[in-house]
């Protein structure tokens, strides 16, 4: 599975770069103090899942506070995000381009050979945490993350992921080396892909975010086995669903949301969408995205936003070449 995970996000890189003239950058203003005309958010997942959410939330959020700008949704989605990423890497130095960014910019290069790492771009904002959630159609057997985990040691257990090598894979990196469970997991391209390969019976657990999920959940169309993490929501919806450690499995995991630039970027230009991105976080608009997607509201800031990256890309590359 590794080894084809890697073939799949060579390929579809190569694409990717092998588009990108040389002129490109210059074509789109790079080295521009601010961004004139249209922005792009990148999104490099499909439609319809937690990241999508997100870059279309934050995208919103930063037009409501910053008179004249317009920002549209791009979805690039592909090569377990690394499409999108390689995409914005060829944007060197232009303040027209954002991109919606979570843990696979961290879980990307510790996995397989990419041309870029967080160090390629600029950090501008990160929005807050989203802790992941283990799902299951409510007539499966599994009625907790325990009960997956013991399935997982005695008999196949297949698992809907967002990414061969993206954050859910991260999750289940973890509970293969904290319990000696291995799960059978299955790559899409997205959240929205994974619910409905659960809804549907091609495997039978979805690692999904709670923005992903919340509708089936309250539809009854699937249950939650458990949340990983050590303490339990305090957003009522989600307050009765169990923790991973609360059910013996030491596993816990939150996903970044944030925003970057691309590389090479100018202060000026910078400074501009750090500030853009202070406002939208003082604003009511980022209080109800954070609520509306059950995060929790840890934000930092350009050269902050960079030092947590650093810090997290040694966790997450201890993590996956376990």
């Amino acid at each position: 599975m590794r080894a084809l995970a890697l073939i799949m996000v060579v390929a579809a890189v190569s694409g990717v770069l092998s588009g990108c003239g040389g002129g490109s950058s210059g074509e789109d203003a790079a080295g521009a103090e601010r961004p004139v005309g249209p922005v792009t958010m990148v999104v490099p997942f499909a439609a319809g899942g937690g990241s999508d959410i997100a870059g279309r939330a934050v995208a919103d959020g930063l037009v409501s506070v910053t008179p004249g700008l317009s920002v549209s949704v791009d979805n690039r989605e592909g090569g377990q995000g690394a499409v999108g990423y390689s995409y914005l890497l060829g944007k060197t130095g232009s303040p027209q381009y954002l991109l919606a960014t979570e843990t696979s910019l961290l879980s990307l290069p510790a996995s397989v050979e990419v041309a870029f790492s967080h160090r390629s771009f600029t950090p501008i904002m990160k929005v807050g945490d989203d802790y992941t959630m283990l799902v299951a159609r409510p007539d499966s057997p599994l009625r907790s993350c325990a009960d997956a985990v013991a399935q997982a040691r005695h008999r196949r257990l297949l698992a809907a992921i967002s990414g061969a090598m993206g954050p859910d894979a991260v999750v289940f990196s973890q509970i293969r080396a904290k319990t000696g469970a291995d799960v059978d997991t299955v790559p899409y391209e997205g959240g929205g892909e994974s619910m409905a390969a659960v809804l549907g019976g091609q495997v039978e657990v979805a690692s999904l975010n709670p923005s992903e999920v919340i509708g089936q959940l309250r539809a009854g169309e699937l249950k939650a086995l458990c949340v990983f993490a050590d303490q339990r929501y305090t957003y009522p919806e989600l307050a009765g669903v169990p923790t991973s450690v609360e059910q013996g499995v030491p596993v816990v995991f939150a996903q970044f949301r944030g925003v970057i630039a691309p590389g090479g970027l100018h202060p000026q230009a910078q400074r501009f969408w750090v500030q853009a991105a202070r406002r939208f976080a003082d604003s009511p608009a980022y209080d109800d995205y954070v609520a509306s997607e059950f995060l929790q509201p840890r934000p930092a800031f350009g050269a902050e936003f960079g030092a947590y990256l650093a810090g997290a890309q040694g966790e997450v590359e201890q993590v996956v070449s376990r």
